[in-house]
């Protein structure tokens, strides 16, 4: 977490390390499922896997959130479907996932051709000469709170990360979705 400020709520600062994690990673990696546990929880009922992950010092993080990287998302599954299968177990705080997509900027929607399927869409983004490759981190908790990070891939640096609430919404709705009863 050494870019990660200080002051931030104990959820951007778990979004700023997943960030952080999957940036050491490169870029092209498959999307990244996280459970997110809270740290003194954590602590107090696993000390050994407390341990193993580097948490035995309680001033660093007393009040803070631990992502748990999860088993490879399967790429054969639309990401939409993989989600609407998943069940948290009660220790389970929150949740985040770190995925790479093309964007357009706004300005680019009246040019989108109407009639487009899913893959045809898909490749006509790919060949827009103002599309854009970004990493987004969503997490939410099991309250509803949410907050993510986005990183352009030409502005890949820590300092030109975004971050806030509602940078992706939808993505943001399919996590909470499965914190649903």
């Amino acid at each position: 977490m050494s870019n990660t400020p200080m002051a931030a709520s104990p959820l951007t600062r778990a979004v700023l390390e997943i960030d952080e994690y999957v940036s050491g990673l490169g870029w092209d990696q498959p999307a990244r499922l996280f459970a997110l546990v809270d740290t003194a929880r954590l602590r107090a009922q696993e000390p050994s896997l407390a341990a193993q992950l580097g948490l035995a010092d309680e001033s660093e993080t007393a009040a803070g959130l631990t992502p748990i990287e999860q088993d490879e998302i399967p790429s054969a599954k639309p990401l939409d479907e993989f989600l609407g299968t998943i069940a948290w177990p009660d220790a389970v705080t929150g949740c985040a996932l770190s995925v790479e997509r093309l964007m357009l900027p706004p300005s680019a929607e009246a040019q989108v051709p109407s009639g487009l399927n899913e893959a045809a869409l898909t490749k006509w983004v790919a060949q827009h000469p103002e599309r854009q490759e970004v990493r987004m981190t969503v997490a939410v908790l099991r309250d509803g709170t949410r907050d993510s990070a986005v990183r352009l891939r030409e502005k890949d640096s820590p300092t030109e990360v975004l971050t806030g609430p509602d940078l992706v919404p939808g993505l943001a709705e399919a996590l909470a979705a499965t914190f649903a009863d």
